[in-house]
């Protein structure tokens, strides 16, 4: 079994999010994708905008019946900071060692994984999975590796590399769709549509329940 996790603040979860799920689930034939929402983010400066029963609620209206998207509510049972390192054993924990499983994240936050908690040890629970961003080079990834302590071997693909443990880092592209969560928040601050940037089940969640207006019409 092959299990995908994709966490994130989803503040809220846009169709950026569900359409990178979406294909590296079918890229790497993946039985399904789990969506965690972050309950307490440690390393953001701000706490999320929205509490996390609604980001929840947000994403399980996104995925809908999706059959390879599925919400999971770990980060929001346990008490505290929500730490990947956390989640990845808790899965461990459910599943069992025989799944295995795939950590999805985009570049941007896998250049800061030096400051995760116990973060080379992340690397002996999971595949990761990184979402490239414009500008930023294969040749480039395996540097970064070393920088953070970690000794890896090269494969005959640029873009993949494997660690101590046996599992890889991937370097892989999906469509970009330049949507951000907090572009949609100040839009609809300033009461500008959000109509097509995620599913209009999400919007007219955030429409009804006055989310992120901040005084402003939506």
């Amino acid at each position: 079994m092959k299990l995908g996790i994709l966490g994130g603040t989803f503040d809220p979860i846009h169709l950026g999010h569900l359409r990178a799920a979406e294909e590296v689930g079918q890229k790497l034939n993946l039985e399904k994708v789990y969506l965690i929402p972050s309950a307490s983010p440690p390393h953001k400066t701000d706490e999320p905008v929205a509490p996390f029963y609604h980001r929840l609620e947000m994403a399980r209206l996104a995925v809908g019946d999706s059959h390879l998207l599925e919400v999971l509510d770990l980060e929001g049972k346990r008490p505290g900071l929500s730490y990947s390192i956390e989640t990845l054993r808790e899965f461990h924990d459910v599943f069992g060692p025989q799944p295995e499983l795939f950590f999805i994240l985009g570049m941007d936050a896998f250049l800061e994984v030096e400051m995760w908690k116990d973060y080379r040890d992340l690397f002996d629970y999971a595949h990761f999975i990184i979402i490239k961003r414009p500008g930023f080079q294969e040749h480039e990834l395996e540097p970064f590796l070393s920088k953070i302590g970690l000794r890896v071997k090269r494969t005959d693909q640029p873009d993949v590399f494997i660690v101590p443990s046996g599992y890889t880092v991937v370097q892989m592209f999906t469509t970009p769709m330049g949507i951000s969560s907090t572009s949609i928040r100040e839009m609809i601050t300033r009461g500008k549509s959000v109509r097509f940037l995620l599913p209009e089940t999400v919007r007219k969640y955030i429409l009804e329940r006055g989310l992120y207006r901040d005084n402003a019409s939506p």
